[in-house]
């Protein structure tokens, strides 16, 4: 496994816009398929957007047109850019990595990730 850390979340009024970013600690990961996930407390872990290793990309209805999962391989970082943000999309957010093949929408679904980060908290206030 691959250890990875978030960064990039705090505290942004509705309307407003931030970018997370996701690096691997120790190692490349250019053959992983990188993803975000979101948590609010006593609800499950939500599926927000993937970029798999062969470059293509998948968002969640909830934040299509809004949120844009990059990569930057020299920098061997992944960022989710995130616009025109809204206090639902409050929650602590979390990148995972797997080197696992996704098949029809597997890769929504959080048990298909092999890495976690420990989260950053993004507040959206109104």
């Amino acid at each position: 496994q691959v250890p990875v850390v978030e960064s990039g979340g705090g505290l942004v009024q509705a309307g407003g816009s931030m970018q997370l970013s996701c690096a691997p600690s120790g190692r490349t990961y250019s053959s992983y398929s990188m993803g975000w996930f979101r948590q609010n407390l006593g609800k499950e872990r939500e599926f927000v957007a993937v970029l798999s290793w062969t470059g293509r990309t998948y968002y969640s209805d909830s934040v299509k047109g809004r949120f844009t999962i990059s990569r930057d391989h020299a920098k061997n970082t992944l960022y989710l850019h995130m616009n025109s943000l809204e206090p639902e999309d409050t929650a602590v957010y979390y990148c995972a990595a797997t080197t696992r093949a996704f098949s029809a929408g597997s890769f929504s679904r959080a048990q298909e990730y092999e890495t976690w980060g420990q989260g950053t908290q993004v507040t959206v206030s109104s």
